[in-house]
């Protein structure tokens, strides 16, 4: 054999040597849960499988998310900080760079990156990093788009558990109970994520690894549940909030997870001997921990085809939350509150509709949604979060919530599991160091061996912000260089080793904690160290701008907004905030001038929270306004005319709403209010994109034709 064909072999070697001794990545993500909701973490909730990989693996304590799901998913995702991704906010666009409510161009997706270094690239589960999707939405953000070779999963953030909206298979939107590829006798989302997960391992083919993002949308709100999960866990939590929380606390003590100079931070609850509706209170937690029971159970069946194909020892498995425990407290209201008329009458949903609303008004078998506290939570036919009391147990031992950027909203359980590349003599260890999402899509470049781009088409790329976690996984340090930031809603967040800048709200004032010492922050010390304060908020304000965190949309003032009385708007527009309609607290007149009659939204501004619309549906015109998320309208008593094609709506300062057909008069009625507040979400003719304003499922696009529209604030 010649030294040419020695040196061939060689080559072929090496390349076989890399392609095998890559690992396979799975990172497993859950909604809206507590850094003390499982097991090895403190929890009662039983999480064998998430404990077998704890005991296996190496658990991070400091792990940090973003505090919120969308901007979570986003830098996640890319290996920026959120607001790098266009995404510091939600799904809404104010016209701010940071706050485009969709991912941005300019940065790269780990499955994007890892494509070129040879990795199959599997999503199942949450997206919600796009506003597009309604049928006939733009796909350019969705997963296949964004790199995923395979997907199935949700486009939009939460919904029924027994019916999710958006569902969707590569780029269809489909209804689970139609879906022909996927048949199980009790269709559960939870599981749908984890049987598809468990699917892409057991079809992936080739020799070389593959990415696998698995992204719960469990045990996010609404509480569903099915009964056997609920049963198991009946009467778990009788004792109150008070002796679960302070349970899981002395756990955290035991196990070492904590330090015993780290106090429980105040009950942030009324007592438990003064709760109302205890049995109703008692039902929602017993919910929730079989919500997370059944994310851990089809936990254990990716772990068996792993296992089952003999990959379980070369696969990097993370599991995180994308915040902490959610204290919204969804249909808390006394009574029963119905989401539909005539709720006595079954309405049922073909088997082939697609469902896209986030609260369902029926579920598929036609029973109304029920909220309210004399409605016990858990099936289908329910709508609940399990409130802030629960959620502070959620948090153990930590402060606040989803939304904040103290230690109880950005805290994230991190267990990894990969017995080939986690030394082991670490196994069942803690690792203290502070981590962030950021930090993940560079472990996953150094593992993978892959190229992170600088430049893609001529578009140049923001760099990754964050460390592999490669290092520690042999007990060695991140050698971090940068602080680490955060922003969501105003609130906002610097920490440079154990100390930590925090505010609450864009107005808030700064708090210095030193968590070496106090990690559930109860000891401000900005006025004990004033100079630090000072140095660390000054580093702050220099990272929010130049990672577009600023300008914020928080407390901008009307000065912000576009001043013009009078907008002439082509067929196709679409407004950011900062560019539409000053609407805020005014009255106001629309004219649309038609080409062709037809169905759907004329224009509409907002979203969920704030807005207004004008739509004609079988030649009735209706004007709505979205008032604090409460949708009010007025309809036209009489028809367009066949040949009317020009139209006009007044909201005046009383609230009366006057509609018109050229000079007739099709109707009149009254809101009870002006939009309250200006809408995050900008203005579209001819559809509704992002939030929709009105009651309807979709962009509800005009199916006519708009020649043009003119709005004149008074």
């Amino acid at each position: 054999m010649n030294i040419k064909t020695l040196f061939c072999l060689f080559l072929i070697g090496s390349v076989l040597a890399i392609g095998q001794s890559r690992p396979n990545v799975i990172i497993v993500m859950a909604d809206d849960m507590g850094w003390s909701d499982i097991g090895c973490y403190g929890s009662e909730i039983e999480t064998p499988n998430l404990d077998r990989l704890a005991k296996n693996g190496l658990r991070f304590t400091q792990f940090y998310n973003t505090g919120r799901c969308c901007p979570t998913r986003a830098s996640l995702l890319t290996g920026t900080y959120p607001h790098q991704a266009g995404i510091g906010h939600m799904m809404n666009d104010t016209g701010l760079p940071g706050y485009k409510g969709d991912l941005g161009t300019d940065v790269q997706t780990i499955a994007e990156v890892l494509k070129p270094a040879k990795y199959s690239t599997y999503l199942s589960g949450k997206w919600h990093v796009t506003p597009k999707i309604h049928p006939g939405s733009s796909q350019h953000n969705w997963p296949r788009q964004r790199g995923f070779d395979r997907f199935y999963g949700t486009i939009h953030g939460a919904g029924s558990f027994f019916d999710p909206n958006s569902l969707t298979r590569g780029n269809t939107l489909i209804s689970p109970y139609a879906d022909q590829e996927y048949e199980p006798e009790v269709f559960y989302y939870t599981d749908a994520i984890n049987d598809h997960a468990t699917r892409f391992i057991n079809e992936h083919k080739g020799d070389d690894p593959f990415f696998l993002y698995v992204a719960h949308t469990a045990p996010h709100w609404p509480m569903h549940a099915l009964p056997e999960d609920m049963e198991k866990y009946r009467g778990r939590y009788d004792q109150g909030w008070e002796v679960i929380r302070q349970a899981r606390y002395q756990r955290q003590l035991e196990m070492g997870l904590i330090e015993t100079k780290w106090k429980l931070s105040t009950r942030d609850a009324e007592a438990w001997k003064d709760a109302k509706n205890k049995e109703w209170e008692i039902r929602l937690m017993e919910a929730y921990a079989a919500m997370v029971d059944r994310l851990d159970q089809g936990l254990g069946k990716v772990i068996g085809a792993l296992e089952k194909r003999k990959m379980l020892d070369n696969t990097l498995i993370i599991f995180i939350a994308d915040n902490g425990g959610c204290a919204e407290g969804m249909g808390r209201k006394e009574g029963i509150q119905y989401k539909d008329s005539d709720p006595e009458i079954l309405k049922p949903m073909k088997a082939t509709d697609l469902q896209m609303d986030m609260i369902p008004k029926r579920t598929r078998d036609g029973v109304v949604m029920k909220q309210g506290t004399e409605v016990m939570t858990g099936g289908a036919d329910t709508y609940h979060g399990y409130g802030r009391a629960w959620a502070n147990v959620s948090n153990t031992p930590f402060r606040e919530y989803k939304h904040w950027v103290h230690e109880g909203g950005i805290s994230t359980p991190l267990v990894a599991h990969w017995p080939k590349g986690i030394s082991a003599k670490l196994r069942g260890k803690f690792e203290h160091q502070a981590t962030h999402l950021i930090d993940l899509m560079a472990t996953c470049v150094d593992l993978a061996k892959a190229d992170y781009p600088k430049e893609v088409k001529g578009q140049k790329i923001v760099p990754m912000q964050g460390v592999s976690l490669k290092p520690a996984f042999s007990g060695k340090n991140l050698n971090r260089k940068n602080p680490i930031y955060w922003e969501h809603e105003g609130n906002r967040a610097i920490r440079m080793g154990n100390w930590k800048l925090v505010a609450k709200g864009a107005n808030g004032a700064w708090e210095l904690y030193d968590l070496n010492e106090d990690r559930s922050e109860l000891n401000d010390l900005s006025e004990k160290h004033p100079q630090r304060a000072k140095e660390m908020a000054d580093q702050w304000e220099a990272w929010a701008i130049e990672a577009k965190a600023k300008p914020w949309p928080w407390n901008r003032k009307k000065s912000n907004f576009s001043k013009k009385k009078v907008f002439n708007l082509k067929p196709d527009a679409n407004l950011a905030m900062g560019v539409a309609p000053m609407v805020a607290k005014k009255a106001f007149e629309v004219e649309v001038q038609m080409g062709k009659q037809g169905n759907g939204i004329l224009v509409a501004q907002g979203g969920d929270a704030h807005g207004w619309g004008l739509s004609i549906e079988n030649k009735v015109l209706r004007f709505f306004v979205r008032l604090n998320g409460k949708v009010e309208s007025v309809a036209a008593d009489q028809k367009l005319g066949e040949k009317e094609m020009n139209i006009q709506a007044k909201l005046h300062t009383s609230g009366e709403v006057e509609l018109y057909a050229s000079k007739r008069t099709l109707g009149s009625g009254k809101v009870s209010s002006l939009v309250k507040e200006m809408p995050a979400d900008g203005l579209q003719v001819g559809r509704d994109e992002s939030g929709t304003v009105g009651n309807y499922n979709n962009e509800f696009a005009f199916d006519g034709k708009i020649k043009r529209v003119k709005i004149k604030i008074n």
